[in-house]
């Protein structure tokens, strides 16, 4: 697991980064940021209000009544929490670029040490469509397979169940939700989320009673991608979340797999677009246990995201002025870097602040806009 090495946290130090994280506008990627440059969340936490002042805005962190309920929940729920530089963090993520800095686990542990393969698919998936992701993933958790999926109607929901019915000793299934942990969305999947959270793993990075937004599911989709050796999609449109999670996955250099369908149905276009840039074409559970077997980090699939995403935190330095190279529409930080002609350090440091007053958005994919 990552950082093995790491001193366990001392209680003050456990509260104080989920109170940082808590803290208004700030993300995962700021919080690393933050930590790298203070060296502890509360002296991070300390010198909020004076970095949110040169971005433009007074400040005020996280108040700690709010964080003692939010442990407390955590606790009735028989939740914890999970830091990123915990003993037992997961090794997938780990490696990602901006990987979640505090998670809410419900379930298993155990499973984050299973070989893991992620089913994603389409929410309005065919009848053929959930009867394979029911199958495929069934056959996976029987063999020793941890089966990660989001939790959503259709191709994910079929995932979950069939893991549920076939897991073995030691295969299982694991959910990661785009809500809080306490939160069911979409509400017909109570019962299956519960059963996720009692026979397997919960996960969530959204503090508990939060809400799923829009903006919550592509920085879910890279939990899914990042705890997995590959990704399998079943069923999905041209342009849908199943294809963020994919290209997600293959720029962490995991397997990115693809079942075939019809041309003709609008369903199967996201499948066979995959097959063709590159990911690999799979027929059975069989083809993908044979691919994920001693996963070296070397995928076979050549399917890769055109763009870098560029999450990793520089070193800090004095802010570059790249206010008037932002707009409403989403940009790559590295574009920012190349048009402003300052340091990678310097970009950070200006978008931290910016980001800090409430002025700054940031997008899965490395990306950033203008609030």
């Amino acid at each position: 697991m990552s950082e093995a090495q790491a001193p366990a946290l001392s209680r003050d130090e456990a509260f104080a980064r989920i109170r940082l994280l808590r803290s208004p506008n700030v993300g995962p990627v700021s919080y690393a940021q933050l930590l790298r440059r203070f060296g502890t969340a509360s002296e991070a936490i300390a010198a909020l209000p004076d970095l949110a002042g040169r971005g433009g805005a007074r400040y005020r962190p996280a108040e700690v009544a709010r964080i003692e309920d939010e442990i407390a929940a955590v606790r009735k729920l028989g939740a914890r929490y999970l830091f990123h530089d915990s003993p037992d963090y997961p090794e997938g993520l780990a490696r990602l670029e901006s990987p979640p800095p505090i998670l809410t686990v419900r379930g298993d542990p155990a499973l984050f040490t299973r070989p893991s393969v992620a089913v994603v698919g389409a929410r309005n998936a065919s009848a053929g469509a959930v009867k394979l992701a029911r199958h495929f993933a069934t056959a996976l958790a029987g063999e020793g397979y941890a089966v990660v999926s989001g939790l959503a109607r259709g191709i994910d929901s079929a995932a979950h169940a069939g893991a549920l019915a076939g897991m073995s000793e030691w295969g299982g299934t694991i959910g990661v939700i785009a809500s809080g942990i306490d939160v069911t969305y979409p509400p017909e999947n109570l019962d299956l989320q519960e059963e996720v959270a009692t026979r397997g793993l919960l996960i969530a990075e959204m503090p508990p009673r939060t809400e799923p937004l829009a903006r919550h599911f592509p920085w879910r989709n890279r939990i899914i991608a990042g705890l997995a050796s590959g990704t399998l999609v079943v069923e999905a449109a041209p342009k849908s979340g199943s294809l963020i999670t994919a290209r997600l996955a293959a720029e962490a250099g995991r397997e990115v797999m693809a079942i075939p369908g019809s041309p003709l149905d609008s369903r199967s276009q996201g499948c066979n677009h995959l097959i063709r840039e590159g990911a690999v074409l799979v027929q059975s559970a069989e083809d993908v246990m044979e691919l994920l077997a001693g996963f070296d980090g070397a995928p076979r699939s050549t399917f890769r995201e055109s763009e870098p995403l560029a999450f990793a935190p520089a070193e800090p330095e004095d802010p570059a002025d790249v206010a008037g190279l932002l707009g409403t529409a989403p940009v790559p930080v590295d574009e920012i870097v190349r048009q402003s002609g300052a340091s990678t350090g310097a970009v950070q440091t200006a978008l931290l602040e910016l980001e800090l007053a409430g002025r700054l958005i940031r997008h899965a994919g490395g990306r950033v806009s203008l609030a």
